[in-house]
């Protein structure tokens, strides 16, 4: 394959959208080919987390993949481990286009997609097809015009279906692009929830005789009393992980670039400190009882770095990859040896 580099030019010619759509739809095809590269992760730091042993750790995250459809493509650039989604029930289309934007001055993206998704079934036989058998997240979440209060029949739904598939399963409560789904990081809604999640876990753990661990994404816009309160509810309910963070609602450092303004959540390298903030007071309020998997502004080696120093036990990447290609996954596994 032509190095990123001389694909870049190509790729931010195009509607960013399409660009993804284009990018993925031919690595589904090329993943189900014999060119596809061997999925193996590149060797780096080995660490055990959430009872998963991790080659590196370095993983994609959620949003690059949704439906599961580049599985094997995508293992091929050397990930320790791949999550795919935001998947819902049912299948649903997003937000209405133009909904995908990129902020090259400051190599930052912002998103409003509204979790577009084929739905779970579709996502489960795409997994079901692959070869790949490395560590796999699947995200999980809600659909649009399910009321708030019903929100975890969603989760549950999803949570059924992807289990036995799934290495580990995200609960994702965080975007901001579905209408009051971050109410369900307040303390009575967050506990319903949880509650409700882990009693499933524990009928499914024993139906398929596997236990797969749960992690819930949450935002970067929380203040330290929402932080602490969250870490509680993680340890009452022996959740297993937790993913900090998602995209945020902030437009801090991308002040008056074109598309600065729009409505969605912002990724990239302006979210690394409000990100990276989260991390170090939540590593200080879970005091190791359960690990953090940091998401949110990795554009090089040296940020992947720095989220573990701040008490992360994985990273996961995303934004950084429409800047930088493949080769940030080579580059971050390196400096987190």
């Amino acid at each position: 394959m032509l190095p990123y580099c001389l694909l870049k030019p190509f790729v931010f010619a195009l509607d960013p959208e399409t660009a993804h759509e284009t990018a993925i739809a031919g690595m589904k095809v090329l993943g189900r080919s014999p060119l596809a590269p061997a999925g193996r992760p590149l060797p780096g730091r080995k660490v055990t987390v959430m009872g998963l042993d991790f080659e590196n750790p370095v993983g994609m995250a959620a949003g690059l993949d949704k439906n599961g459809d580049a599985i094997d493509m995508l293992a091929g650039w050397g990930w320790g481990f791949l999550e795919i989604g935001t998947v819902t029930p049912r299948p649903q289309p997003g937000n209405p286009r133009p909904r995908l934007f990129r902020l090259p001055e400051a190599m930052g993206v912002i998103n409003r997609m509204g979790f577009n998704n084929h739905g779970v079934a579709a996502l489960v036989e795409n997994v079901k097809a692959a070869k790949f058998r490395g560590i796999l997240g699947i995200n999980i979440g809600k659909n649009f015009d399910t009321p708030i209060e019903k929100a975890a029949d969603d989760y549950l739904t999803c949570l059924d279906q992807v289990y036995a598939h799934a290495s580990y399963v995200t609960v994702n409560i965080s975007s901001p692009n579905t209408k009051n789904l971050r109410q369900l990081q307040g303390d009575a809604e967050l506990d319903a929830l949880l509650g409700a999640l882990k009693a499933r876990q524990a009928e499914l753990a024993q139906r398929h005789g596997r236990h797969v661990p749960l992690a819930l994404k949450i935002a970067p816009d929380l203040d330290d009393a929402q932080i602490t309160g969250i870490a509680d509810a993680l340890r009452r309910h022996r959740i297993e992980g937790v993913i900090a963070t998602n995209t945020t609602l902030s437009r801090e450092g991308v002040e008056g670039l074109q598309h600065g303004n729009e409505t969605g959540g912002l990724s990239g390298a302006p979210l690394f400190e409000k990100s990276t903030a989260v991390v170090r007071k939540l590593a200080a309020a879970l005091a190791g009882e359960l690990p953090i998997i940091a998401a949110g502004g990795i554009t090089d080696g040296a940020r992947a770095k720095a989220k573990l120093d701040a008490g992360a036990a994985l990273v996961q990447i995303y934004s950084g990859l429409i800047y930088r290609g493949p080769e940030l996954v080579k580059e971050c596994v390196a400096a987190t040896r």
